[in-house]
């Protein structure tokens, strides 16, 4: 039997709201992965940045303990020099060996300066270390909340999402072939998928953009169906759970 244009406009928006709830499941779905995704680049990150602090750290500690060493020979080289300095025999070797002993002191000072510098930067690099420390901890911690909403979602709505999309495969049997193609290439095109809207505050709830009075009244009679002239959404009348009028031709073209 042939339907009537109430009730293929029925028809669609029980179909559409279906869809819809397909698409908020795919959606809170879709969101979590990359959270996940995002998550794991973080923790990653900051796993390297703490390899390469650590690094330093360890050469910082190498070069402190280098520049000990240094001074340990610096202050050998002293003492060895003070005793070649009382055997002496002119003052051109009293001017050689005096001048190494004052290159020797030379270079404890420098030694000394450095293991400031290098001990200061211990410090600070340590409380950086710390602190990614910390951020990764609770990057794990997120990940792991993450990870395990995803998984619960996941098991929740796949089911539902099956029995939705069973549903909507039915629904669609009850649709004109060629409604139901011009309804599909709308939800394409679609970014929010919304092919079938309702009159929310006067305007099409698509696109928001306002029916005059006339359209909203030829919609709540259900006797044409009706697209936004700005959309190109079908407008269909809250009561069936939608400006120009036009002849169902039109979808199809």
């Amino acid at each position: 039997m042939e339907q009537t244009v109430e009730q293929k406009l029925k028809a669609l928006y029980e179909l559409q709201t279906i869809h819809t709830k397909i698409d908020k499941i795919r959606q809170v779905r879709g969101e979590l992965p990359m959270e996940v995704s995002d998550l794991e680049d973080e923790v990653a990150g900051l796993e390297t940045r703490i390899q390469k602090i650590k690094a330093d750290l360890d050469d910082l500690e190498d070069s402190i303990i280098s520049r000990k060493n240094m001074i340990k020979d610096a202050l050998a080289n002293t003492k060895r020099y003070e005793t070649q300095l009382n055997e002496v025999k002119n003052n051109r070797e009293y001017d050689a060996i005096s001048k190494e002993i004052e290159i020797q002191g030379l270079d404890v000072q420098v030694s000394e300066k450095k293991i400031k510098e290098f001990t200061f930067e211990i410090s600070n690099k340590t409380q950086v270390y710390e602190k990614a420390l910390f951020d990764l901890e609770e990057r794990k911690k997120d990940l792991e909340v993450k990870n395990s909403e995803l998984e619960n979602i996941k098991s929740e709505t796949q089911k539902e999402e099956q029995e939705l999309t069973v549903v909507a495969d039915e629904a669609e049997l009850s649709i004109d072939a060629r409604l139901l193609t011009a309804y599909k290439r709308l939800r394409g095109n679609a970014k929010n998928g919304l092919a079938v809207v309702t009159i929310q505050r006067d305007s099409c709830s698509g696109c928001f953009n306002q029916i005059p009075p006339q359209r909203q009244l030829d919609i709540r009679q259900h006797k044409k169906i009706i697209v936004c002239e700005h959309c190109g959404r079908i407008l269909v009348d809250e009561a069936l759970s939608g400006e120009h009028p036009v002849e169902e031709e039109e979808l199809y073209s």
